[in-house]
């Protein structure tokens, strides 16, 4: 055994341990190892975690907060109009800049895996062919995933239907769908069909923005969960946001829970934007406007988090910390015990890389790839309670990125 890196004392989810990596791999994980490295690093007892997952991000539409004007309404439906109208001037450049500045940003707070959204609703796809220049150029030091996602509908403009297909075609590593922003229902239907037509033609995943909207009657998620049955295709098919979930009224959600268990398929919630998005029409009582994440978790099914934008039409605000989506899923979602905590950071962990279908490659565990991150704190609920800093993150092996912990000094004597 000929470790190149070694971290000491470090805190893990099931106690202490040294970590020895070789090259890009994990290969041994003991409370103490006798053998040496060229590379050893003090970990002062502080939590190593595998590195956060980032299973919902716009990265096209990233950084261009008030470009050409903020969302003074704060509604979905106006950060699609903003969004229209600025991405008639989005160029290679501009798309390739924006996203890879966001991604170092992620990383730096220890986001080594990514799945992100391109529009596909424009004939020229520059979105979507930006984003895929990014996943090849990153991929030595972060994993991208790319969604095409027609924004627009897949049947809301004459040529999106074969828009889409090019997408999949060009590379994208996902099918994507908006039904509820189809022009009718029927439409929405038609949509999900045709998503699950093109992921089994084409081998892809799925990851549907599904009921993204207060309306208790859009209801795609029942479609999606009978395809993902009929299919087969199970695990390999995700649901975001389905905020009208929340609305639902119980007895129809006692039903389509024992459907949705049997489909198995991964869901996503974005609770920085759903908190802020939905609800926007009620006066009081105000709907939280998040799908119903705690009982999904209760019932067995895969739910992971995602900060969904990061200074864009739709949320001004956001500097793509995954700590900061967790802190309001446990707000939001009062998933406060300490089970419940422990959940939350899963949901930014290990259950997104089991959305993004990455399980057998992603963990701390002999024989993975070693990729993880060293927190400035020593359990999750203290990195969920204090937020730190990622003192360190590990990417295929190497450090990729420091961050020295802020120093305090106190100019006078306080009693």
């Amino acid at each position: 055994m000929t470790p190149t890196l070694i971290l000491r004392n470090c805190t893990l989810a099931n106690g202490p341990a040294d970590i020895a990596i070789e090259n890009s791999t994990i290969i041994a994980i003991e409370p103490h190892l006798a053998i040496t490295a060229p590379t050893e690093i003090d970990c002062a007892g502080n939590l190593v975690s595998p590195p956060f997952v980032e299973s919902h991000i716009h990265l096209d539409s990233a950084l261009t907060a008030g470009q050409p004007r903020h969302n003074q309404s704060g509604t979905l439906f106006e950060g699609i109009e903003i969004w229209r109208d600025r991405k008639q001037t989005l160029t290679l450049d501009d798309v390739k800049h924006r996203a890879t500045e966001a991604l170092k940003l992620m990383a730096s707070q220890g986001t080594l895996f990514v799945r992100t959204h391109a529009d596909v609703s424009e004939a020229s796809l520059t979105a979507l062919q930006g984003l895929l220049e990014v996943r090849d150029a990153v991929k030595d030091w972060i994993t991208v995933q790319v969604v095409a996602f027609p924004q627009d509908g897949i049947y809301g403009g004459p040529k999106n239907n074969d828009l889409i297909e090019e997408a999949i075609k060009q590379g994208a590593d996902a099918v994507g769908g908006i039904p509820h922003y189809e022009l009718t229902r029927e439409d929405g239907v038609r949509s999900v069909h045709r998503i699950f037509e093109l992921a089994e033609k084409y081998n892809r995943l799925i990851d549907i923005h599904c009921d993204e909207i207060d309306d208790d009657q859009s209801r795609f998620l029942e479609i999606v969960s009978a395809c993902a049955l009929r299919t087969s295709l199970k695990e390999q098919v995700t649901a975001s946001h389905t905020t009208a979930f929340g609305s639902y009224n119980d007895a129809y959600a006692f039903k389509l829970m024992g459907f949705l268990k049997r489909s198995e398929i991964n869901f996503i919630a974005n609770p920085l934007i759903n908190i802020t998005l939905q609800g926007r029409t009620d006066t009081y009582p105000k709907r939280r406007g998040l799908t119903r994440v705690k009982e999904l978790w209760q019932a067995g099914l895969n739910v992971s988090l995602g900060n969904d934008c990061i200074q864009d039409p739709w949320y001004g605000l956001g500097t793509g910390n995954m700590l900061d989506v967790v802190a309001m899923a446990v707000h939001v979602c009062q998933m406060t015990g300490l089970k419940e905590l422990d959940a939350c950071y899963d949901m930014a962990t290990g259950y997104g890389a089991r959305t993004l279908n990455l399980q057998d490659s992603y963990g701390i565990e002999v024989g993975k790839p070693a990729n993880l991150i060293v927190l400035d704190c020593t359990s999750q609920y203290e990195a969920i309670r204090r937020r730190p800093i990622v003192s360190y993150v590990i990417s295929r092996g190497q450090v990729l990125i420091e961050t020295t912990t802020p120093e305090i000094k106190w100019q006078r004597g306080v009693g």
